[in-house]
């Protein structure tokens, strides 16, 4: 008995570091306070002149609701976010820093909230 469960506290632990090895450092928790549901959400670096593909897929973030966001992209310091809602109006935040916020909470009326 004591083998399998040594086994299994091995097998926790190597998933456990092989999930941070993966980790990218741009990764962030994204919480939505904009007061109504996000359809689309574009992330692209500050200095592209185009939004990058929704990373929402077809879910959707209700108000109040936080997804994570898993990407590793370089050491591009400065992004920029746009939600998209159900009438296709949009906000967006320019020059986040995600090498430094690991949760960014959306608010209706332009601002964000970094921790």
């Amino acid at each position: 008995m004591k083998r399998i469960f040594g086994l299994f506290a091995a097998l926790g632990i190597l998933l456990a570091l092989s999930a941070a090895a993966c980790a990218g450092p741009q990764d962030f928790i994204l919480v939505n306070n904009t007061g109504a549901p996000i359809y689309c959400v574009n992330v692209s670096p500050s200095n592209s002149n185009n939004w990058e593909e929704d990373i929402m897929g077809s879910d959707i973030l209700a108000n109040g609701e936080a997804v994570r966001v898993n990407f590793n992209v370089g050491d591009q310091q400065y992004w920029d976010i746009q939600a998209i809602f159900e009438d296709e109006s949009s906000i967006a935040w320019y020059e986040i820093d995600l090498l430094q916020a690991s949760k960014i909470t959306l608010n209706g009326d332009g601002t964000a909230n970094l921790e």
